[in-house]
């Protein structure tokens, strides 16, 4: 076989993703393979995230008796995910204990899969307590606030 040749086709897949070569003459068979190194995994670059603030009505609210006959306005969380009581770090927060709250007044935002969604309050009135931490998970109806109806 003509050493030639094999060395010419040596030459020719380097740099190439041809990993393997294989061939036949009258003289006889040759398979060439060419090392590439160890298989590198295919990563795909990250997305980039996109912000989107959506509004999600909390689930059915339940009065609750507490302190006697008080009756507090409960605000449930409509989904699993983070809750953050201001809307960036240190920026202050939507709502304090004692506040005065209208309805659609925004309260809190749970993150859900980089996804913001503002909890807003359905009714007017005080806030009594504030039931989560910054920060913390929450589940799908988990209580969050109470709410004195004004």
């Amino acid at each position: 076989m003509d050493k030639n040749l094999i060395f010419e086709i040596i030459e020719k897949i380097k740099g190439t993703k041809i990993e393997e070569v294989e061939f036949e003459t009258e003289e006889g068979r040759i398979k060439i393979k060419q090392y590439v190194g160890p298989k590198k995994e295919v990563v795909s670059a990250p997305q980039p995230v996109v912000e989107v603030k959506e509004e999600i009505k909390a689930p059915a609210t339940v009065e609750v008796e507490k302190d006697g006959s008080k009756k507090y306005h409960v605000i449930k969380s409509p989904l699993v995910g983070t809750f953050y009581r201001a809307p960036s770090p240190g920026a202050p927060p939507f709502v304090e204990e004692g506040d005065m709250v209208s309805k659609g007044q925004v309260l809190c935002i749970i993150e859900a899969l980089k996804v913001m969604n503002e909890i807003e309050s359905d009714v007017n009135g005080k806030v009594v307590k504030i039931l989560v931490e910054n920060g913390q998970p929450v589940e799908y109806g988990q209580e969050l606030f109470y709410i004195e109806p004004v």
